[in-house]
């Protein structure tokens, strides 16, 4: 992983949020693409990007993909339409549902808590399939949306939302995610709510890692989030995850 060489804060943040719009802006227009497309949870990071496109004056595509009603009980429905008609974003919505059913499977049933989670992980893969279509159909970039936080500790699906051609947030702390957040005048329901992968009901990203992203920033800044034990569990997680930045291995004789 690229060493991280700066830092976002409320005195820079005009710089930055300018910068980052004008780099999305110049990696679309150099490869000749019309623009981005990126799935929409309502959540603080993509809400994030979706402004940065804004401000690098890039055509934006949102793509909004529910797992049934899953979206509308957890009030992600509502945080993304929030977000786009404030700042008037052209969006769709598929449903995955029939997708993700259709490619269930419990034939090699394991535990319970590892066929739900390879059940849960369906839906970013199935999401994954459905951006790249569209990407390609109309010519775009699909644009990634995943933090510096959640990359250090592999926080995130393999060939599925790790899954993109560019990413923008990939050296930000999720601490540096709010900064921006802020700034860009993000509604306070998207800055205010316990961030979530959405892979089931009531799922929080921080309850389901066993730790907060603030440690987990400490110890990307600082070399340790202050407590020896969380510090401990972030490199086993770090360990755990190396596969998912690695190349492919290839057998060479």
């Amino acid at each position: 992983m690229d060493k991280k060489t700066f830092l976002i804060t409320t005195d820079n943040v005009a710089f930055y949020a300018a910068d980052m719009g004008r780099w999305i802006g110049e990696k679309v227009r150099n490869a000749g693409m019309k623009g981005v497309i990126f799935g929409m949870s309502g959540g603080v990071d993509c809400s994030v990007v979706a402004r940065l496109c804004q401000l690098g004056e890039v055509d934006l595509q949102l793509v909004l993909m529910p797992y049934g009603d899953d979206m509308e009980r957890t009030q992600s429905l509502g945080h993304a339409m929030e977000l786009i008609d404030r700042f008037a974003m052209a969006y769709h919505v598929f449903d995955i549902k029939s997708a993700v059913d259709a490619l269930t499977s419990n034939r090699f049933a394991a535990d319970e808590a590892t066929v739900a989670l390879s059940h849960a992980n369906l839906r970013p893969r199935v999401r994954m399939a459905y951006l790249y279509q569209l990407a390609q159909m109309s010519g775009r970039f699909v644009c990634g949306t995943g933090n510096l936080s959640e990359r250090t500790v592999g926080y995130f699906t393999k060939w599925g939302d790790g899954g993109c051609d560019i990413n923008p947030l990939a050296m930000l702390t999720k601490q540096e995610v709010y900064v921006l957040a802020h700034y860009l005048d993000l509604p306070d329901s998207i800055i205010r709510k316990q961030p979530s992968a959405g892979l089931w009901a009531g799922q929080t990203d921080e309850a389901e890692m066993g730790i907060t992203y603030r440690e987990i920033d400490a110890f990307i800044l600082d070399g340790t989030s202050g407590n020896s034990t969380v510090d401990e569990k972030i490199r086993r997680m770090i360990a755990r995850s190396a596969h998912k930045f690695e190349p492919i291995p290839a057998y060479t004789g």
